[in-house]
């Protein structure tokens, strides 16, 4: 990969990589005026966007009927600079008809110990919680829980 960061005044930076694609960096002193994501935010987004790539491959493979599907992060930062991440926490939210939850957690450990490079490399700085909820669809907006749980592996990946 080879890219460039390219300052546009203040703390406003344009990143641009090998798909072309450009990406604000911002860090004004006033919230308020933010033109785009932290560096340490978009590593934190990185990571719930890389595993949730693989995940919904990988039930999209598996035929599972997914209508909605979210990864939320959450990220813990040192208190002291450089206020590196310490701890993060991932909740898949799969909502669908009759997603089955072995498919979930098996699209989960796929992604975080084979496929994910974010997960791969951050977990080594860091833990990282991985939490999973299945909603059922039931049509016109409205969705229950099935179930909701912790991921754990349980079987070595094939």
């Amino acid at each position: 990969m080879d890219g460039k960061v390219t300052w546009n005044g203040n703390m406003v930076f344009e990143a641009v990589g090998d798909s072309q694609s450009p990406i604000l960096f911002d860090s004004p002193a006033d919230p308020s005026q933010r033109r785009g994501p932290g560096p340490m935010e978009m590593v934190a987004l990185s990571l719930a966007g890389c595993t949730a790539m693989d995940v919904i491959s990988i039930l999209k493979k598996k035929q599972q009927d997914v209508t909605e599907f979210e990864v939320r992060v959450h990220g813990d930062r040192a208190a002291d600079y450089p206020k590196v991440y310490t701890h993060a926490r991932l909740e898949y939210r799969v909502t669908g008809r009759a997603v089955d939850e072995a498919a979930v957690q098996r699209a989960i450990q796929l992604s975080v110990e084979k496929y994910c490079p974010v997960h791969a490399m951050l977990s080594h700085a860091f833990p990282i919680d991985l939490t999973f909820v299945i909603l059922e669809d039931e049509g016109e907006g409205t969705r229950r829980v099935v179930t909701e749980g912790t991921f754990t592996a349980s079987e070595e990946i094939e």
